[in-house]
């Protein structure tokens, strides 16, 4: 199988390979890590080895974050591919973390703590204006929020929850308990009374900084309301599994 590598430099010695697949598991899924010491032995070096070249691009936008108390050096020797593969754009099912919009996948860093400077966040919302929002993503995301939309009002009738005033939306989901019945972070946010919200956050590329803070503190929230509901990066949970196993 072919795989996409970043090397990673500075890395602080007390970090370890599951410190490193926590990481950047965030960026797509794994294939290999390769942890070595450099030769001043006070810091650590590694090259990691992505299933797509998209996950690559992401984590190169993450040079300079921290991660144990050390900023790291993300880089390549090579141009990685971005974008999606032909044929892999229209269905909604299996969202990874390669089909989410970057500004996205920033958030949920955030929301577990780790720092990234606003300089890293402003790369991810110009990646995001440059390579668009993955078709994938925005079919799972529409087709989500018109499903819900169907159960907060009552089917049959037409519309998406994102298109219903919010206070009619607030009470009639309070009525139908879709928020208390959904399984997943989109589910429940969207079918919260900041669900336009959102939407367009997910949907657009027009953000700023203080857009991707906001999300990241709905996420925290949400995975402090409820550890049994999934949240934004379980796709990666199988996998990052996988990895420390192997």
């Amino acid at each position: 199988m072919m795989t996409y590598a970043v090397q990673v430099s500075n890395i602080a010695p007390t970090t370890t390979r599951e410190h490193l697949h926590d990481f950047f598991t965030f960026c797509g899924k794994i294939d290999n890590i390769e942890l070595k010491e450099e030769g001043d032995s006070k810091h650590q070096s590694a090259t990691i080895y992505f299933e797509k070249g998209s996950a690559a691009r992401t984590a190169l936008m993450l040079n300079g974050g921290t991660l144990d108390g050390s900023n790291l050096t993300v880089t390549s020797t090579e141009l990685h591919p971005d974008g999606e593969p032909a044929g892999e754009g229209s269905g909604e099912h299996h969202i990874g973390q390669e089909d989410k919009p970057r500004s996205g996948i920033v958030a949920e860093y955030l929301a577990k703590g780790y720092v990234l400077s606003d300089s890293i966040l402003h790369r991810a919302i110009e990646m995001d204006k440059k390579q668009g929002i993955s078709t994938r993503f925005l079919a799972y995301i529409r087709n989500l929020d018109a499903q819900l939309g169907k159960k907060v009002a009552g089917q049959p009738e037409e519309g998406t929850l994102s298109e219903k005033v919010q206070s009619r939306a607030k009470t009639l989901d309070e009525q139908h308990g879709v928020t208390t019945k959904a399984t997943s972070y989109y589910e429940r946010a969207l079918s919260s009374p900041l669900g336009q919200r959102v939407f367009a956050f997910y949907s657009t590329t027009s953000k700023q900084v203080l857009d991707i803070h906001e999300e990241a503190r709905r996420i925290a929230e949400q995975q402090k309301a409820g550890a049994s509901t999934t949240s934004p990066t379980s796709p990666t949970t199988a996998a990052a599994e996988s990895s420390k196993s192997g």
